[in-house]
């Protein structure tokens, strides 16, 4: 398995693997990968990072910046994640997500939070934090991983793109 950034050319097969993905995932209005290329058309996908097996992708990670009402900077959402379905649990999202965060610290992001299953992303040092909230969101699986700097306190407002709607 090779993880490497999102080249041209990839955003096809970039939007079937999250269309798959998240095809029986519960809690979804199944709108990941059409979110994916609302962030790249708009110049938001801060970092994007696909996984490749023999030369065909197999999964990926969005990263784009958030905003928090207290003006903390350089704090970043990651997702969608996504891993082709025959393929998840072995190991795919776990290097994409090593992959992501190292891909943060070295564009200096003082953190990250995404929405999630937190049993997974525990593993990653991610936890609820209750000075950072998103809106009609569970505290539980709304989980924030900090890099440096201060913890921020606030409410955590996503890129547009995360409103698009299914045709």
């Amino acid at each position: 398995m090779r993880i490497r950034s999102e080249a041209p050319g990839d955003s096809a097969d970039i939007a079937e693997i999250t269309r798959a993905a998240f095809l029986e995932a519960p809690h979804t209005d199944h709108t990941e990968h059409l979110i994916v290329n609302a962030l790249r058309d708009a110049g938001a996908l801060a970092i994007s990072l696909v996984a490749e097996v023999q030369g065909k992708l197999v999964g990926h990670v969005a990263l784009s910046r958030v905003s928090i009402s207290d003006g903390s900077p350089d704090w970043y959402g990651l997702g969608p994640i996504s891993v082709l379905p025959g393929l998840q649990g072995e190991g795919i999202g776990s290097a994409l997500m090593r992959a992501a965060l190292e891909a943060l610290d070295n564009a200096g992001a003082h953190g990250c939070v995404l929405l999630g299953e937190p049993e997974f992303y525990r593993r990653f040092g991610f936890a609820s934090n209750a000075g950072l909230t998103l809106p009609g969101v569970p505290e539980a699986y709304f989980l924030a991983h900090k890099t440096r700097g201060e913890w921020p306190q606030g409410v955590v407002s996503y890129h547009a793109a995360f409103q698009v709607k299914a045709n």
